[in-house]
């Protein structure tokens, strides 16, 4: 069992724009998004603060989010990265064969990522994650460069909006198409 602490805080800032931006697409009827919840049971609760200091994971969580978009049922996940390297271990086998189990069913899932130190968002598809994945499975890179990603699947901002993924989904299923 993993156990829970303020490492499990890191992404709240991305988490809280997501929350943002899904809410936004909610109440322009563009999307229903919701925050997958992590399944957790409290070991040690401050009394003061009624706040939990300890706790350990029920079970091995998927994605950080899943919805649908305008009828297709979508699911991605939601990484920081601060530098121009990301390593694959941010992302784990079980999130990998969820996500695999997703797409097989007529689904889109993705991987969004802060890189914080550009201030810039980055949706990847999952073909391409897969790519990167297979790729350090057969003995290659156990990262990704941000030189080897896609320049058309960098969000472009937009008013309103703080992290405007739904036109890139677009891009996405376009490109799936062109690809078939």
């Amino acid at each position: 069992m993993a156990t829970w602490n303020s490492r499990g805080l890191r992404g709240s800032t991305l988490e809280e724009l997501l929350n943002r931006t899904n809410e936004k697409y909610l109440q322009n009827n563009l999307a229903l998004i919701q925050k997958v919840p992590t399944p957790i049971t409290p070991i040690n609760i401050d009394k003061d603060t009624r706040h939990i200091t300890l706790a350990y994971f029920d079970q091995k969580s998927t994605v950080d989010y899943i919805g649908v978009v305008q009828g297709v049922p979508v699911c991605f996940d939601a990484k920081e990265c601060h530098t121009d390297t990301f390593p694959l271990a941010n992302i784990h086998e079980h999130q990998i064969n969820f996500m695999q189990n997703f797409e097989n069913q007529q689904g889109v899932a993705f991987i969004l990522i802060s890189f914080t130190h550009r201030n810039e968002f980055y949706y990847m598809r999952f073909e391409e994650l897969l790519r990167f994945w297979n790729r350090a499975k057969e003995g290659g890179r156990k990262s990704f460069r941000y030189e080897e990603l896609k320049k058309e699947f960098f969000l472009n901002p937009l008013q309103g909006i703080m992290i405007p993924y739904l036109e890139t989904i677009q891009k996405d299923l376009d490109f799936r198409a062109e690809n078939e």
